[in-house]
């Protein structure tokens, strides 16, 4: 005759391995969940990243006013108008000097006020042409996320992570715009 077969556990019962598991992770959970944040100040900026901060609002709000023109030709872009200009929101928040400054990348109903700001190429010639606004657009989207990759090295914490994150997105932004 054969071994009687094992009775089937309840249900809710905790078997020698789960102990087991769950006491080689306690501890690691413990030393995770009582760590210490980082030390007061630890993502504090310098003058000099103030400024390169200051510049990636900048190349940012330039970046907005060209989607601004863009606009006009191409308004199948305004999803990634707006996504631009959250993106300036988020970047001056973390950016000390520039919650000062003015607007100008701030969505406005008239797209005229946007090629006062200087790096539009021939946003005169764009506004008719849909698909020269969007090579246009395409240029200054690969433009903006390599600035802000590039300054994302000098950082640390927090504003690398945003300024990685933008320009992660504005990558995405290109691919669409092709």
């Amino acid at each position: 005759m054969s071994a009687p077969a094992p009775l089937p556990r309840p249900a809710g019962a905790l078997t020698r391995r789960t102990v087991l598991t769950a006491l080689g992770v306690a501890p690691v959970l413990l030393a995770v969940g009582c760590s210490a944040d980082e030390p007061a100040g630890a993502d504090a900026v310098t003058p000099a990243q103030v400024d390169q901060l200051a510049g990636q609002v900048a190349v940012q709000e330039e970046l907005v006013a060209a989607y601004e023109v863009a606009l006009v030709s191409a308004p199948e872009v305004a999803a990634l108008a707006d996504q631009a200009r959250a993106q300036l929101t988020r970047l001056r928040a973390a950016a000390p000097s520039a919650s000062g400054s003015p607007p100008s990348g701030a969505p406005s109903p008239g797209a005229s006020s946007g090629p006062s700001s200087g790096p539009s190429p021939a946003p005169a010639a764009v506004a008719g042409d849909a698909v020269a606004a969007r090579a246009t657009l395409r240029t200054q989207v690969a433009t903006a996320a390599t600035s802000h990759a590039t300054a994302c090295v000098g950082f640390s914490g927090a504003r690398a992570a945003l300024l990685g994150s933008i320009a992660a997105g504005l990558r995405g932004q290109d691919g669409q715009l092709t």
